[in-house]
């Protein structure tokens, strides 16, 4: 494991064509009650969760513990029920009753560019997060991490989006993928895959080491991967 930022481990849930929602884009259902029992429990191992912006701002979630046994285990460790929520988009245009910063207790961390507006983000501080500027056009991942790492995060889940987890593997700041792969074909050129971006080249690709497959039993299984270091 690194020093210098998280342990990092990607999560989704994927058709079998490798959609992670239909060409609507309006998150449409694809775990199984099963898949969000282990992802409940991946979160609650986790220092904090992450999302990109096209899932901050189109699905607003709240990534926060469903198990109140969950949420227990942790305070009895020490922790804080929930993990810190981590935010990271180029404009933060949430709105202020969003359930990213309202759903809880948790800590909300949002990493922004320079693109938001200054008094946004005196509002997004007023409702209790904490907005670090960093980076122009992008946010700046690798410093990102590096902050996160300063800030205590030693285990850092992502949850999506495409565009994220392409990046993140683009640049090699990945050490576990988990693949929930339902048994439905999506299909659409322009639905979101589990890695968008550009693409990569075949003497580019990311090479992963397959440690596990779990069958549900429900026609869903749990593909677990280590990315291979270069």
């Amino acid at each position: 494991m690194t020093t210098s930022r998280p342990y990092v481990i990607l999560n989704a849930a994927v058709t079998a064509d490798g959609k992670m929602d239909t060409v609507a884009r309006r998150g449409a259902a694809i775990s199984s009650s099963r898949d969000l029992e282990r992802v409940d429990r991946l979160r609650a191992e986790s220092d904090a969760i992450m999302v990109g912006g096209r899932t901050l701002l189109g699905d607003d979630p709240r990534l926060t513990l469903k198990s109140p046994a969950l949420r227990a285990e942790r305070r009895a460790r020490g922790l804080a029920e929930n993990p810190i929520k981590v935010g990271l988009v180029t404009n933060a245009t949430l709105k202020p009753d969003s359930r990213f910063l309202t759903a809880g207790p948790a800590r909300v961390m949002l990493f922004t560019t320079t693109q938001t507006d200054p008094a946004q983000i005196a509002r997004l501080h007023e409702r209790g997060a904490q907005v670090i500027v960093m980076g122009e056009q992008q946010v700046d991942l690798a410093g990102v991490l590096q902050r996160l790492k300063a800030e205590g995060v030693n285990h850092l889940l992502v949850e999506g989006g495409g565009t994220l987890n392409a990046e993140l593997l683009k640049q090699r700041l990945v050490d576990e993928i988990y693949l929930y792969i339902a048994p439905l074909i999506f299909g659409g050129a322009n639905a979101p895959t589990f890695a968008g971006g550009a693409g990569l080249a075949r003497e580019a690709a990311i090479q992963l080491q397959l440690d596990s497959v779990v069958d549900f039993g429900d026609g869903g299984i749990v593909v677990h991967y280590l990315v291979t270091k270069d």
